[in-house]
């Protein structure tokens, strides 16, 4: 299929490359490396995930911003990217003047998660219990300072007057791994990431930060139902291109990723990970980018999270 712009309509001529800003193994991967593939078959040229990790997803990042705006070359960030402009003293990129917004791919809801070993409580209120009996002797992992697993953490602590120490990985895979093998107690995860570790019993889900239970684990109460009102997190993720990207390249690939998205593999995927497909492209999705950072924002301020 041809795209307006004639110097253009042969899109893509070569491979594809998306940039993820976390190491292999995290949320970002779970959703990446399908819709990837998925790409490659409907434009019938190889997209290739490359983890560039670092930083709490700000390296990546960089590097995706400085990348030839040729239309060869995407980044798939996230709700980590929109917090890191007020918990980073200075980032060698701007999300919103560096990237063109191209598609929000996935919004699923963060869960609370325990290693069952090292913490043994079946529900929020007996881990607060716990808290409350050993302040700050629990801890929690992130995917690094400032991240959306950290920031949740912190609106927790805020909201039930619990002191919890933070351990910051390099990633939600590492922090994954640490929870796993029981480094540490907890963690505020992306459900996407969450999933199949739940799934296989080495991690206990305590209640899903949503306004509704996710379908995928209906047993799993709601942060409201657990006794924690408002307390509403998505680690969400989606794709921007280089600014400078020519606009005709910037619409066909978001057109292919609403094609890929609503594929019956990726929507049976999508819903298997605890998230259902958004319908949120082009400027819909910058306009909800900086209501993102303004949210974040207040947050990290109310939490006192001091910037890097």
């Amino acid at each position: 299929m041809a795209v307006s712009g004639g110097a253009h309509a042969a899109w893509p001529e070569r491979a594809i490359t998306i940039i993820v800003p976390f190491p292999a193994g995290g949320g970002t991967d779970t959703f990446a490396r399908p819709l990837a593939h998925q790409l490659g078959e409907q434009l019938g040229k190889s997209v290739v995930v490359d983890n560039k990790g670092g930083a709490g997803g700000t390296l990546g990042a960089g590097i995706a911003a400085r990348a030839t705006p040729d239309g060869y070359t995407f980044f798939m960030g996230g709700a980590h990217h929109v917090v890191a402009p007020s918990t980073y003293k200075k980032l060698n990129y701007d999300i919103q003047k560096d990237f063109v917004p191209v598609a929000l791919l996935a919004q699923p809801p963060q869960v609370i998660v325990v290693n069952p070993s090292k913490l043994p409580v079946n529900s929020v209120k007996e881990l607060l219990e716990k808290m409350k009996a050993n302040p700050g002797q629990i801890n929690f992992g992130s995917a690094g300072v400032g991240s959306t697993h950290h920031l949740a953490g912190e609106l927790f602590k805020i909201k039930n007057g619990v002191d919890v120490t933070h351990v910051p990985y390099q990633g939600a895979g590492p922090m994954l791994t640490g929870l796993i093998t029981g480094q540490v107690d907890m963690a505020f995860d992306g459900l996407g990431s969450s999933a199949s570790h739940i799934r296989a019993g080495s991690i206990r889900p305590l209640a899903v930060a949503s306004a509704q239970r996710s379908p995928t684990f209906p047993d799993v109460p709601t942060a409201a139902e657990a006794g924690v009102p408002d307390y509403e997190v998505s680690t969400w993720y989606a794709m921007w291109a280089p600014a400078g990207t020519p606009p005709d390249v910037v619409k066909k690939m978001s057109e292919e990723i609403t094609k890929a998205l609503n594929t019956p593999k990726i929507k049976d995927l999508w819903a298997s990970n605890g998230t259902a497909v958004p319908n949120m492209t082009g400027s819909d999705f910058g306009k909800f980018v900086d209501s993102e950072i303004k949210r974040w924002a207040a947050v990290v301020k109310q939490a006192g999270v001091e910037p890097q």
